[in-house]
């Protein structure tokens, strides 16, 4: 029964996993190191895995064909892989986070009510003019549902939610001009000119941060302690319908 179990799931080195998944072999070792693969280390310190742990990556993030099947083989997007010497703060966790957010499915689909609810409310409750639900792909910001704000999305680069989703507690930005960190952001310098930024991350079921709630405004300001706590009670309903997503 072993052996069977062993030749029908075959055990696969970090190229031979990189193959299948159609990603460099440093990519794979990634995945493994954080957890995205399931793997272990052999006595000399190799990776190693299942190939039915990356058929069911695989499946994760690629569904399943035309014919309602199960994809064999569908090579990662590029904008779900992390990226080397990147230009804004990342966790240690980043290629298993964007694993999950590629898993979830929801960037780049259509406005949904149960979001855009959700940041009116953020809107009202904080009286701040910008209220967003953004999403961190390893290339952008895309604001799955937005108050206040035109663009659909901007560069990762520029997204104070890089670090917001790096927080256990709400990330504050009481004067972003006067802040090191953002002063000389293009968001801080042009349009919409932002001066405060709150942001709260947004958890799927496993812990992993998809992105955040947030609220902005072009005033330097702070949150009275009865709009915090409603930041952070509607955060928890924006991760509990995350949660709710069909994978």
């Amino acid at each position: 029964m072993n052996s069977n179990l062993k030749e029908e799931d075959p055990i696969l080195t970090t190229s031979a996993a990189a193959r299948m998944l159609g990603v460099a072999t440093s990519t794979v070792q990634l995945w493994m190191e954080s957890g995205a693969i399931e793997s272990w280390k052999t006595p000399g310190g190799h990776r190693r895995t299942r190939e039915s742990h990356i058929r069911a990556l695989m499946n994760k993030v690629g569904g399943h064909d035309a014919g309602g099947r199960r994809a064999s083989s569908v090579p990662l997007d590029p904008e779900f892989l992390p990226t080397l010497d990147a230009a804004f703060p990342v966790g240690p966790d980043e290629a298993a986070r964007l694993a999950a957010l590629a898993a979830s499915g929801l960037v780049d689909t259509p406005s949904e009510e149960r979001f855009d609810r959700i940041v009116r409310l953020a809107s009202m409750a904080t009286d701040s003019p910008i209220a967003l639900i953004s999403l961190l792909t390893s290339r952008r910001q895309w604001f799955k549902a937005r108050v206040g704000l035109q663009p659909q999305q901007t560069p990762r680069e520029w997204a104070f939610c890089s670090h917001a989703i790096l927080q256990d507690r709400p990330f504050v930005v009481e004067d972003a001009a006067s802040d090191e960190r953002f002063s000389g952001n293009p968001l801080v310098l042009a349009d919409p000119h932002i001066r405060f930024y709150a942001g709260v991350p947004l958890r799927d079921p496993g812990g992993q941060a998809m992105g955040t709630l947030c609220v902005i405004d072009r005033e330097p300001r702070k949150l009275r302690s009865t709009e915090l706590q409603a930041l952070l009670d509607l955060a928890e309903i924006a991760s509990s319908e995350i949660a709710r997503q069909d994978k």
